[in-house]
């Protein structure tokens, strides 16, 4: 049962999660503003949203039909039967609480007793659990409809990011939008080659993805688009911001992407695509840590 548990919590897709608020960390520390307490606080809500977002992924994709005998990914928890819709409820409850309990924990340890500024986070890290859950849970779901890229960008992005730094500084500098971007690029990138991978048993559940809308060469050129359009935004930032050669280290990490892309422009079948989720998702953990130690040498 243990290791039902485990596959259902994909952990795999952690170091992604990790990745947007390493960046928050370490352009907080380069700046003169970190602080551990926050930093461990904020790696364990977004550690806890994100298996909330994953359980809730495995069971409304199980309830909703994308997870069936024809689907060539990894198989499901709920869908395969190893654990029971009732147990996957009650997991996705125990998550929800344990993400608000640490991020009200976060909240009180960055933002004291300052009421403006934390009832706003806590609202925004309500939306950050409903989103989790309504991706593919409900009558609605908004991951059905296409717009999972576009919440992936905005809380892997720009909330894990610049949310994360605001915590550390309590403020927000415009310039910073340019690594979140990329953090957030990044990430769509990891779940364009989920549903790429996943084009056939998608459409036939009715997910319209965006590789469902497009099809899986246009999604291929997409995904490139992501890899890119990345890379570009933290050079731009590193061009305005950095004076020295050593911050631009993160570049040693720009290899692994073009791998990916080359791999995934190559693949013909979802076996061959699914080890490419993994490498995408290290390789940006890898990419904000090579960042994170350029940024903060001192030389």
């Amino acid at each position: 049962m243990i290791k039902a548990w485990l596959t259902a919590f994909r952990l795999r897709t952690l170091p992604l999660a990790v990745s947007s608020v390493g960046m928050g960390g370490f352009l907080a520390y380069s700046t003169g503003v970190f602080n551990w307490n926050t930093m461990l606080l904020t790696v364990a809500t977004t550690i806890f949203l994100q298996i909330l977002s994953n359980l809730a992924n495995d069971y409304g994709d199980s309830i909703h039909g994308a997870d069936n005998v024809n689907r060539e990914g990894p198989s499901r928890t709920v869908q395969s039967g190893v654990i029971t819709k009732s147990q996957m409820r009650n997991a996705i409850i125990t998550f929800g609480l344990l993400s608000l309990l640490s991020g009200l924990a976060l909240l009180y340890v960055s933002l004291g007793w300052n009421l403006e500024s934390f009832l706003f986070f806590f609202g925004l890290g309500i939306l950050c659990i409903v989103a989790a859950i309504t991706y593919t849970v409900g009558r609605k779901p908004y991951g059905y409809a296409g717009l999972g890229d576009i919440s992936v960008l905005l809380f892997f992005g720009f909330t894990g990011v610049l949310g994360s730094y605001y915590l550390f500084s309590n403020r927000i500098e415009f310039i910073m939008i340019l690594p979140a971007l990329t953090c957030g690029l990044f990430s769509v990138a990891v779940l364009n080659i989920n549903n790429t991978r996943d084009i056939e048993s998608d459409r036939s559940a009715g997910k319209y993805s965006i590789p469902v809308r497009i099809g899986p060469r246009k999604a291929k050129v997409y995904h490139w688009v992501l890899l890119l359009s990345g890379m570009l935004s933290i050079s731009v930032y590193a061009g305005l911001v950095f004076s020295e050669w050593h911050q631009w280290m993160f570049i040693v990490s720009f290899p692994l992407f073009f791998m990916n892309g080359i791999r995934l422009w190559k693949a013909e079948s979802s076996r061959d695509m699914d080890p490419l989720l993994k490498q995408l998702a290290i390789s940006t953990l890898v990419f904000v840590i090579l960042f994170g130690v350029g940024a903060g040498l001192q030389v």
